[in-house]
């Protein structure tokens, strides 16, 4: 299921960043990968993304990001 989110930081060199979900305000982490597959090579700091959270051991991770109003 696609949310939306706020970008609250990404480093670039790591690929490792959070996003705040839209709506629930939970903390979702980016991690070297997540933008794979997506127009994305880089996101700023309060950007807002539309991505799929995936869980995995206990830890939810941002997949599949994209931008517009996909789903909504």
């Amino acid at each position: 299921m696609a949310v939306q989110g706020v970008v609250q930081t990404y480093d670039p060199v790591t690929g490792v960043g959070v996003v705040v979900r839209d709506d629930d305000r939970s903390l979702v982490l980016l991690r070297p990968g997540s933008l794979e597959g997506s127009i994305f090579r880089t996101l700023r700091q309060g950007q807002r993304i539309i991505f799929d959270p995936v869980e995995e051991d206990g830890t939810v991770y941002v997949s599949k990001v994209r931008v517009g109003q996909d789903t909504y």
